[in-house]
């Protein structure tokens, strides 16, 4: 690796230090249902967020509280120490379109109606404030 190469992968390196991410695939649950959850908690401190995926009455936040938690298990593992109050933020986190079960229900007059059970894949980045 050339001089040039190699101290480029080292500036990268060094600003992926504080960053941390878990991910989650395969969730049984729209991404629109997930999305609305998602926009709830971008941008905002790891602890509070908890809080209010905690105390949510929808049932994706269950999903995404379990996420947050993995990511800053992620961080704190990473870094060799523990997450304090106001030190972690939910930099992004994207819901993504996982693969579709298409099934086929009956229907009056010999029709049938297809549903679409639809699923998606979680990822969810914090970053030092």
């Amino acid at each position: 690796m050339g001089k040039r190469k190699h101290n480029t992968a080292e500036r990268l390196k060094e600003a992926r230090r504080d960053v941390c991410q878990a991910r989650l695939r395969n969730v049984p649950s729209s991404p629109r249902k997930m999305r609305l959850v998602a926009d709830m908690v971008r941008g905002v401190e790891v602890f509070k967020a908890l809080g209010l995926l905690h105390f949510s009455t929808k049932h994706a936040a269950a999903d995404i509280e379990k996420l947050l938690k993995s990511a800053i298990a992620n961080w704190e593992q990473k870094n060799g120490r523990r997450a304090e109050a106001g030190e972690l933020m939910v930099k992004t986190i994207t819901v993504d379109c996982a693969p579709m079960l298409k099934r086929l229900r009956p229907a009056p007059q010999g029709r049938g109606y297809r549903i679409r059970k639809r699923s998606n894949h979680l990822t969810l980045v914090v970053d030092t404030i």
